[in-house]
């Protein structure tokens, strides 16, 4: 029987949820389906420049369980460019983060204020 996935934390929602290859109808395009969970491991380990171990604490998950989620995410992202699929963010057992530090002036958590 596999374990129920606990809840994971996620600085906030992305401000787009769809990316596609240029000069392509969405609607013609394969789709990789991205989760939450994924988008922010991608964020703090490859954009924050955050280790797997601080990273794995910020979103409440163990280290390995964060080695598989950006593994996972990795994959899809290269899967969707190479293939030349579009990229849909969505899903994921998340909690959004009450203290996030986005920079974005459009953060989801700062339209809550």
């Amino acid at each position: 029987m596999v374990r129920p996935k606990c809840c994971r934390k996620i600085g906030c929602l992305p401000s787009n949820q769809c990316f596609k290859p240029e000069d392509t109808l969405k609607f013609e395009l394969e789709k990789v389906i991205l989760s939450l969970d994924e988008l922010e491991s991608i964020k703090l380990m490859d954009l924050e420049g955050m280790y797997q171990i601080e990273a794995a604490k910020h979103m409440g998950v163990s280290r390995t369980t964060f080695g598989r989620i950006i593994k996972s995410a990795h994959k899809k992202i290269a899967d969707a460019l190479i293939e030349g699929k579009a990229l849909k963010i969505e899903g994921g057992k998340v909690a959004i983060d009450k203290h996030c530090k986005c920079k974005k002036k459009d953060c989801c958590c700062k339209k809550k204020s």
